[in-house]
């Protein structure tokens, strides 16, 4: 505990004798100063103990401005030595004393101030050292209640009780873990960020900051650890998740070996399954699939069997009902876009067994190359269809058709891929299409008889269009969109 001007007068060691009462005689003492100057104020910080023999106090005068001082600077207390200066406490300095609500003590001419400034000095030291070992002791319960298998939840709880106050843990707004009790208020919590080194946007929020943050901050460094430590893990099982259902969607396995591989994931091969996939349209590249592979999600989608494939992620979910892939797209949707990230989800249908989980992501490639935030599933078409079988080349001749013309709008900035989306789009329709790219008629004319000359495919004959929609539904399908 802090001492006091009161524990001082108490200590029979010291022998001092209280003069006045003070209204800060309860109050922690800071420190101890001992000066003969006239006005010490400039020198004191709030809370000391000013020890003085009054050499320079030789009028009533003086003796009240000196104790007026005091008690304006926010001393605690005044140690009036007797025996040098002054054979007792001045009249004056005791009346000041009274009425400005100092506390003054007398301190005999054989109590030496060192004495005074030591034992508050030794209050300190007991002090930080009672604080420090404290503080270990709670740090040892935090990091063993995380290690004990109580995990982020234990850890919370036993926050909560160290802190005498609701505690929470958030992830883009969403609700991850809260102590024993504690539910978020409609009115802002102080927030603490937690670092992950990845894309989690974690706070770990508290109702009223303590007065000693230190086991906040040692909470905040666990917490950190064990979000980074879920995040490796996460991306982790899902890169080798990827790998079985990339197995099995690209008919690599079948039959037994695939229903084996399916039940090490977690999931029933009997049972109906659908796939959720998750595309991000805000990275690219190596930054997508790290980003997906790390991404944590909400509530209802935690505890599902995820896998990264193909820059996408998928959500793999046990079909209890026609809304049930739909309310977890729309629970992983809004996390998403909290998390400030852009993205489109496809939903496939529910089959059972390893072939029905093949079916279901050509379905959600599908879906999802429409390129809206929720896809839903559709029967597969005919390109879906293609897709299904690795023996037909058509991501090939999808490129081998496309690529005069990306090459062509690279080298001359033209816009001839949109013109021929558009195209196809709109049914063959070039006055549509002038209508709606805001061109002239004979400049989507052009425009088409561009794609002929590097194509070799007329867009205005029915058996050359099936080929270029073909080629442009593929490349769309396999590109997300």
């Amino acid at each position: 505990m802090p001492i006091t001007v009161r524990d001082l007068l108490a200590d029979p060691t010291l022998g001092l004798r209280a003069v006045t009462d003070g209204e800060r005689m309860d109050e922690p003492i800071s420190w101890t100063a001992s000066t003969e100057l006239e006005d010490p104020s400039p020198f004191l910080s709030g809370a000391e103990v000013v020890l003085t023999v009054g050499l320079r106090q030789r009028t009533a005068a003086a003796q009240r401005r000196f104790v007026s001082r005091l008690a304006a600077a926010g001393v605690v207390g005044l140690g009036f030595g007797i025996g040098l200066g002054h054979e007792a406490v001045p009249a004056a300095t005791r009346a000041e004393a009274e009425r400005t609500g100092l506390a003054v003590f007398e301190v005999p001419y054989a109590v030496p101030f060192l004495a005074i400034t030591r034992r508050v000095a030794q209050a300190h030291a007991d002090e930080a050292s009672a604080r420090l070992e404290g503080l270990l002791r709670e740090h040892q319960v935090l990091a063993h209640t995380l290690l004990s298998g109580r995990g982020l939840p234990g850890l919370l709880g036993a926050l909560a009780q160290m802190l005498g106050t609701d505690v929470a843990l958030t992830q883009y707004g969403s609700v991850l873990h809260t102590a024993p009790g504690s539910r978020l208020p409609d009115e802002p919590w102080t927030r603490v960020a937690i670092s992950t080194g990845s894309a989690d946007a974690a706070t770990l929020a508290v109702r009223e900051l303590p007065t000693d943050a230190d086991i906040l901050a040692y909470a905040q460094s666990l917490v950190s650890l064990e979000l980074s430590s879920q995040s490796r893990h996460r991306a982790s099982l899902r890169q080798v998740r990827g790998q079985v259902l990339g197995d099995i969607v690209r008919g690599a396995v079948t039959g037994a070996e695939a229903a084996t591989r399916i039940e090490s994931l977690g999931l029933q091969p009997r049972r109906r399954h659908r796939m959720l996939a998750l595309s991000l349209t805000t990275e690219r590249g190596h930054g997508r699939e790290r980003v997906l592979a790390a991404l944590p999600l909400p509530g209802p989608a935690a505890d599902l069997v995820t896998a990264v494939l193909q820059e996408t992620l998928l959500i793999i979910v046990p079909d209890t009902g026609p809304a049930a892939g739909r309310e977890i797209a729309e629970a992983v949707a809004a996390h998403v876009e909290a998390a400030g990230l852009t993205g489109s989800i496809g939903i496939g249908g529910a089959y059972p067994h390893p072939e029905g989980l093949r079916w279901s992501w050509f379905e959600a490639r599908q879906a999802l190359a429409r390129g809206g935030r929720i896809n839903d599933v559709e029967k597969l078409s005919l390109t879906g269809l293609l897709l299904a079988s690795e023996d037909v080349p058509l991501a090939a001749m999808s490129d081998e058709v496309l690529a005069p013309v990306r090459a062509s709008d690279a080298e001359h900035g033209t816009d001839l891929m949109a013109t021929l989306a558009r195209y196809l789009d709109l049914n063959g329709s070039a006055a549509a299409v002038a209508a709606d790219l805001a061109l002239h008629r004979n400049t989507v004319r052009y425009r088409l008889a561009q794609i002929e000359t590097l194509t070799g495919l007329n867009p205005g004959v029915t058996a050359d269009r099936v080929q270029l929609w073909l080629a442009l539904t593929v490349s769309r399908v396999r590109d997300g969109g």
